[in-house]
């Protein structure tokens, strides 16, 4: 008898919209199918990682992506398993993670292209960071969507210091604060996301501030959790008093987990390249229904071209994802219409969180020391007309909204 997860045991896992757009992260994490990254392990690369030159890596890249694709549509349709293949060094992961750390050197990871070497430091980019990544705790989230924490919570680990400037941010203790945390390695960060997925977690969600800034230290903790013999290199092991429960945490005797994106979406082409042969399920924002709100908001300009971008990107690619879109006051009309607008002409299956739980926070918040009244427009919660007519819209748009927007909304209120 196959295992089945608690998360495939709750009704919302049942309802068919749901089982439709989440397929792949719900049989991954119920160990019925192998991580991304497990199978990104297993194709061949030839170029030489150290010798090669960018443009070269990168043209290999979008080969053995190519391949993977093949390979991963082959053994979601059942016809190829992962036995059937092996480990390989260097792979497609290890090409991963050698262009990332390239990348590193001229900052590209996001839009802001900032072209700094994060590596030498001493001039900084928008997230002003260098190379060490930083996180602020890592917990069992019972916070998020129910797909995603499910009964025994969602693997979260928050990252420190973000490439938007959200005046309203709701991390902004993580966010604005680029010491925070404890600084972690690839080696600490794949230890964090074992502890998490061992201890039951659904899968491992990388949150922050913003992980994309991150990208580096990510990817080779992905690495470092992708291996089964010992010899090959680094690995971590289950001990053998849990092997009783490793079924709910591998495939075919490898530590599996389904990785989890959760984003601003504010990220570059060359980053979205790198996160499609590791990436199970993604949680992106679409926070502002144009950019003049972008930019008053959150200081942040080409914003509603760059993340409708990479949201359709994703769409295309036939990706598991869920959207997030943050109702706040006063600005329903331009921000939140719009965004609903666009997901309707341009993926309107998909599965949408409208949320209600914006506050005021951060330079936003009225009863704090660092209120900045050219905030005014949303130091004040939404109200219930606000929220009504945002879902009314949704609802009569017959966007994918309802099955996560109502399971855990604040107000309790429906269209």
């Amino acid at each position: 008898m196959k295992y089945r997860s608690c998360l495939e045991s709750l009704d919302v896992s049942s309802n068919p919209s749901v089982r439709d757009q989440l397929g792949w992260y719900l049989a991954v994490s119920a160990n019925r199918m192998p991580a991304k990254y497990l199978i990104c392990r297993r194709i061949p690369c030839q170029v030489d990682l150290k010798d090669a030159s960018e443009d070269e890596l990168w043209d290999s890249h979008e080969k053995l992506t190519e391949k993977f694709l093949r390979i991963w549509n082959s053994i979601r349709r059942d016809e190829t398993h992962l036995d059937d293949l092996q480990n390989e060094y260097p792979s497609l992961l290890d090409l991963n993670i050698e262009l990332v750390n390239r990348m590193l050197t001229h900052c590209n990871f996001c839009r802001w292209n900032c072209r700094v070497n994060r590596v030498t430091g001493g001039r900084h980019g928008t997230c002003q960071l260098e190379s060490i990544s930083r996180v602020g705790s890592y917990f069992h989230h019972n916070g998020e969507e129910i797909v995603f924490r499910g009964t025994a919570g969602s693997g979260t680990i928050f990252f420190t210091s973000c490439n938007m400037r959200c005046a309203f941010c709701q991390n902004g203790d993580i966010s604005r604060d680029k010491e925070n945390g404890v600084p972690v390695t690839p080696e600490l960060l794949a230890h964090m996301a074992w502890q998490l997925r061992t201890e039951g977690c659904h899968n491992i969600n990388f949150v922050g501030g913003e992980p994309t800034i991150h990208l580096h230290t990510i990817l080779g903790a992905i690495g470092l959790l992708s291996f089964r013999q010992p010899q090959a290199r680094k690995t971590f092991y289950w001990s053998s008093t849990s092997r009783t429960r490793s079924e709910s945490f591998s495939f075919g005797g490898q530590f599996n987990v389904p990785i989890l994106w959760n984003s601003n979406f504010f990220m570059s082409s060359e980053t979205m390249r790198l996160l499609r042969t590791v990436i199970d399920v993604w949680l992106p924002d679409f926070k502002f229904g144009n950019n003049k709100c972008a930019i008053h908001l959150s200081r942040t300009p080409w914003y509603f071209e760059t993340v409708a971008q990479n949201h359709k990107l994703i769409y295309d690619w036939g990706e598991d994802f869920v959207i997030r879109h943050l109702i706040m006051p006063n600005h329903v009309d331009c921000c939140t219409k719009p965004v609903l607008d666009w997901i309707s002409e341009n993926i309107p299956d998909v599965l949408v969180n409208i949320m209600d739980q914006y506050h005021p926070d951060c330079f936003v918040d009225p009863c704090a020391s660092g209120y900045d009244p050219k905030y005014s427009d949303i130091d004040r919660l939404p109200d219930r007309d606000e929220i009504l007519k945002s879902y009314s819209y949704a609802l009569s748009l017959g966007l994918n909204f309802e099955p996560l927007s109502y399971e855990k909304n604040m107000t309790g209120l429906r269209a």
